[in-house]
């Protein structure tokens, strides 16, 4: 087996379809102020919009980083938190020994459950117990929140982007949605067309709400929002 270089990592994002406040920028922000601060170079960002209850058949970016692991000589698989890996105990541990097979380690960019000792292994099985748990009671909540909206004739509606909406449907700011905005802004008081802002956007690894690539006509609404 290829030995890899612990120096070198692939970063993977997961934006939940339960819950959206941790963002893609939020998430790759914390990633590379691990990556600053432990000295490491992430040589490569695979994001996508799943439930991290769902099956690695249906988590092509998550296989993608796992892939690159050995292709780009990475010998970390970092993630902002554990609960992006996955909220389900089998598909965490199943990540886990992929990557280890890889002769990769998985690492969290707040330090949870990062080591190789008994204590730590003890932690992440811990925490994928949690993250199963917690991922339960979010989807609990949210079916009787919209069954009551439903009762009441109400449906939600399209979030303005920019906020997150709780389950009651009061809007707060978004941190990471308004750094895009930010980011639009930069761009365009610089002078660059809309299409060479979506081109920076994609090259800077921020994606959409569902985790996919930033199209012209999304661009051109933050613009006017921004």
């Amino acid at each position: 087996m290829k030995t890899l270089d612990t120096r070198r990592a692939v970063a993977y994002l997961r934006v939940s379809t339960d819950r959206q406040e941790l963002g893609p920028e939020a998430q790759r922000a914390s990633i590379a102020s691990w990556a600053a601060r432990e000295g490491v170079l992430v040589v490569a960002w695979h994001s996508e919009s799943v439930s991290g209850a769902a099956p690695l058949d249906a988590r092509p970016a998550l296989l993608a980083a796992i892939d690159a692991l050995s292709t780009d000589g990475a010998g970390v698989l970092v993630v902002a938190r554990r609960d992006r890996l996955a909220r389900d105990v089998v598909v965490s541990a199943m990540i886990e020994r992929l990557a280890a097979r890889k002769g990769a380690t998985v690492a969290s960019a707040d330090g949870t459950g990062n080591g190789t000792g008994p204590e730590a292994e003890m932690m992440r099985g811990v925490l994928a117990v949690f993250a199963q748990y917690e991922r339960q009671i979010i989807r609990g909540r949210t079916k009787a929140a919209l069954g009551a909206k439903r009762a009441r004739g109400e449906r939600a509606g399209t979030v303005p982007y920019g906020y997150a909406a709780d389950l009651a449907g009061v809007l707060s700011p978004d941190a990471g949605e308004r750094a895009v905005q930010a980011r639009v802004r930069e761009l365009r008081a610089a002078g660059a067309t809309l299409r060479a802002v979506v081109a920076t956007l994609e090259r800077e690894g921020i994606v959409s709400r569902s985790g996919r690539r930033l199209e012209l006509a999304q661009v051109a609404r933050i613009a006017r929002a921004a």
